[in-house]
């Protein structure tokens, strides 16, 4: 790199001075380049406008956006190079048969039975942070993250498979550094939603969860993103895990400290495609848009688009209206089916009224062993001991006194990996 930017490993005490700093300091990195802001932004967007409307064209056409792999295929090692290329281009896949749909409906009906044995709906005292406060739920999203049948997912050899191979479409060494292991995930411990049939659902705005001011102002996202900021745009891959796995990430409410390859959830119900479903921006590089955006001289000088420390990084018409234009829903999903989407896409919830059927899934997303993983895989395994809520989540710890919640001694190999445990149920070095 050229001229060292200032960084700050911890959110700035006064974010709007920081904001100016960074701001000035990034514009005069890409100066030096010879390009300016504006042709550099003008690069992304050009690449990105095809993009959109080749997803707007397909669209028109009635086929369908997200990818669809069946899960026989990944464990077979016969996914075609066509659907390798589309995932690439389209950063987001459904995993067919994932899991077997009555494996499934049964993990379904064990959930509940967990919830209600434990009178979880008797004690519940309401969301436990404003990110899911929005959706209107009763609850909708379950502080739930111990029960067998959530273990049974995360640990089983069907979620290892794939897994490993959505890790493997990241580069994942170079520099003589390994950033990750594809083939070892963290286990990192979500949630559960469960939406009746007949409810009525706000959704979630468009948004995304890599990070928040630190993607810009720490060191290691600095690097990361170095191809953004040094004027050469043209080899900036959003697949390159290079920087992305040791750093610090800012503090609050929505943050998740794992490196997440892609964010996941494996449906326990049937749903249809028009009943308050996923959406992203199916397009990985948008990454480049939304970043250097801020930049341009059309936002105030202490605004980031909207970006600041303990909220969600928002996407809006307002900054990203071209982005918007491209935003996909998944097709339809059965129990046992997952869906996936890279670490730094655009995503959102479709409001529903009287939805049809239930919309029930288990967050589990991919997130392989690494630095970051394995100093977050600490304080997972203390909450995992003693029945509580994992310190990305709010602090609820409904299960601490549960029971029946899953035990070590259930830990497969997979498992205690997972966790950083060796068989002997003590931490591994």
């Amino acid at each position: 790199m050229p001229t060292e930017l200032p960084h700050w490993e911890q959110p700035p005490a006064d974010l709007p001075a920081a904001v100016r700093e960074i701001k000035t300091a990034l514009r005069a990195r890409i100066a030096a380049s010879g390009r300016t802001v504006e042709e550099v932004f003008a690069v992304v967007e050009a690449g990105i406008s095809v993009e959109v409307a080749e997803i707007e064209a397909a669209r028109a056409r009635g086929e369908q956006v997200w990818p669809v792999i069946d899960y026989a295929d990944i464990a077979a090692g016969t996914v075609s190079a066509g659907d390798l290329a589309k995932l690439r281009r389209r950063g987001c896949l459904v995993v067919r048969g994932h899991f077997e749909r009555e494996q499934a409906l049964g993990w379904d009906r064990e959930i509940v039975e967990y919830v209600e044995g434990n009178g979880f709906f008797e004690n519940y005292r309401g969301p436990g942070d404003d990110f899911f406060g929005s959706v209107g739920s009763k609850p909708e999203i379950y502080p739930i993250y111990w029960s067998p049948a959530q273990m049974a997912a995360r640990q089983s050899e069907r979620m290892a498979a794939v897994q490993s191979f959505l890790n493997s479409r990241w580069k994942h060494e170079s520099d003589g550094v390994r950033w990750f292991d594809p083939d070892r995930d963290s286990l990192y411990p979500d949630r559960i939603r469960r939406r009746p049939e007949g409810a009525d659902s706000g959704g979630l705005g468009t948004h995304l969860d890599p990070g928040t001011l630190d993607l810009w102002m720490t060191e290691s996202y600095q690097r990361a993103f170095r191809h953004l900021f040094d004027g050469g745009v043209e080899r900036y891959d959003p697949w390159d895990a290079a920087h992305r796995t040791a750093g610090p990430q800012y503090p609050g409410s929505t943050m998740c400290s794992a490196f997440r390859t892609f964010q996941g959830w494996t449906a326990l119900s049937d749903m249809d495609h028009d009943q308050g479903v996923l959406h992203t921006v199916p397009i990985p590089g948008a990454m480049a848009y939304l970043m250097l955006r801020p930049l341009l001289p059309d936002v105030p000088d202490d605004n980031m688009c909207g970006v600041t420390v303990n909220q969600v990084f928002p996407a809006n018409e307002k900054w990203h209206p071209l982005l918007m234009r491209a935003l996909t829903g998944i097709p339809d999903v059965r129990a046992g089916d997952s869906v996936w989407w890279h670490c730094d896409m655009i995503h959102s919830v479709a409001p529903v009224t009287n939805q049809r059927g239930w919309g029930n899934v288990m967050y589990i997303p991919a997130a392989p062993w690494c630095p970051r993983n394995e100093t977050y895989a600490a304080g997972v395994r203390e909450a995992f001991r003693t029945g509580s809520s994992p310190s990305d989540f709010p602090a609820e710890h409904y299960e601490r006194d549960w029971p029946d919640r899953f035990r070590a001694e259930d830990l497969n190999e997979t498992g205690l990996r997972g966790l950083g445990l060796s068989p002997g149920l003590g931490a591994s070095h």
